[in-house]
């Protein structure tokens, strides 16, 4: 590995738990079109405003017990799975891209996909601030390292669009529900806009298997649990989604 190389593996792995923390706040905020209007981070049960020491990612955390330091409530759990699955990101993106050229590219992409995913199992959609992004940023990268492959690119993200909703349309038609969020379509299509176009099918067949295996789990644990009939339920196929584009971008 070249020197430029670990700069970008290191400088991806040391930054992620701060790129997880804020990926905790962006997931509570951006539904509720609060994150703009945040000054400073506080406690959510004393509103005390946090010093540095209480921001650091893990180690706060960790070294405050999982307690706010000003008035002693839970600190929620959530915020540390958050920022361990940043880093196990990053630190498998380095894994697999030793060489290290693609690590802050791709753990950008995951970082991204990880946060429309957490807004979706919450709110059951996938908001245009993270995948409208997403799908520029595709393009962009693509022109700038591939510029002869950004046609292909935009085919395919176009396609991917109009595939979902032309999907979603029909089973609303025959069903009258629908099966596929608005979201959903422009999900596939910025992942659309970072894959081989030979590959999207095979992103949407991982995320089908990956989203049977979930409604599967899921049915069991709400069975046991004595939940609604299933017929009632709606249940995101984002975070379904997002892994299928994920695993398929990384084994590129």
């Amino acid at each position: 590995m070249t020197v430029q190389g670990n700069i970008l593996v290191a400088g991806t792995i040391l930054a992620s738990p701060f790129i997880g923390s804020f990926i905790g706040t962006l997931v509570e905020d951006l539904p509720r079109g609060l994150l703009l209007a945040r000054r400073r981070s506080r406690c959510d049960a004393c509103a005390t405003p946090l010093g540095a020491a209480d921001l650091v990612p893990l180690a706060s955390f960790l070294l405050r017990r999982g307690r706010c330091a000003h008035c002693g409530a839970a600190i929620p759990r959530r915020l540390l799975l958050i920022e361990l699955a940043t880093l196990l990101l990053a630190v498998v993106i380095a894994v697999l891209d030793p060489a290290g050229p693609r690590v802050p590219l791709d753990f950008a992409f995951a970082a991204t996909l990880l946060a429309a995913a957490l807004i979706d199992l919450d709110c059951l959609r996938l908001p245009d601030a993270l995948t409208l992004p997403l799908l520029l940023a595709g393009l962009v990268v693509t022109a700038l390292r591939q510029p002869e492959a950004l046609p292909a690119h935009a085919a395919g993200a176009a396609l991917g669009y109009l595939g979902f909703t032309g999907l979603r349309l029909l089973w609303r038609r025959l069903r009258g529900i629908d099966a596929l969020g608005a979201g959903d379509a422009k999900l596939l299509a910025a992942g659309a806009a970072w894959l081989p176009p030979a590959a999207l099918p095979w992103a949407v067949v991982i995320a089908g298997i990956a989203g049977l295996a979930g409604f599967a789990a899921w049915a069991v644990l709400h069975a046991e649990a004595g939940g609604a009939p299933l017929a009632r339920q709606k249940l995101p196929f984002g975070p379904a989604l997002a892994f299928g584009l994920l695993v398929v971008r990384l084994a590129a």
